[in-house]
């Protein structure tokens, strides 16, 4: 059973989150996730990365999030809205292209992220 965690402290992942994308420090944004992580994006598959979809553990996520990061020189995130509940927090926000997008980060017991999923609106 998962850990409940206070939505403040939520907040503040999500907010850190924000700030590690923004400051292009793919480092720091690993250091919110669990080694065994999981993330699914239709983005994945796009970049010539699983065809699933998702990409599983640290290595596979610094390995598409820096090719990602190459690609995107004004990549930045501008905060709209954050959602908790008890192991997790959805932030929504806008990229760089003013595209918005969900992106649901579930925790652990000890507040890393466990499994990411990016979700994007249906155009």
């Amino acid at each position: 059973m998962s850990q409940h965690h206070q939505p403040s402290s939520l907040a503040a992942l999500g907010r850190t989150w924000i700030e590690a994308w923004n400051a292009r420090d793919l480092e720091r944004v690993l250091r919110l996730y669990d080694e065994g992580a999981v993330m699914t994006s239709d983005r994945i598959p796009v970049m010539g990365f699983d065809v699933s979809g998702t990409v599983r553990g640290k290595d596979a996520l610094r390995a598409y999030w820096g090719k990602a990061l190459g690609l995107l020189p004004e990549l930045h995130f501008s905060l709209i809205d954050m959602f908790v509940s008890p192991d997790s927090v959805v932030v929504f926000y806008a990229n760089e292209r003013g595209k918005k997008i969900c992106e649901y980060l579930r925790v652990n017991a000890a507040g890393l992220i466990v499994q990411g999923s990016a979700n994007h609106l249906v155009q």
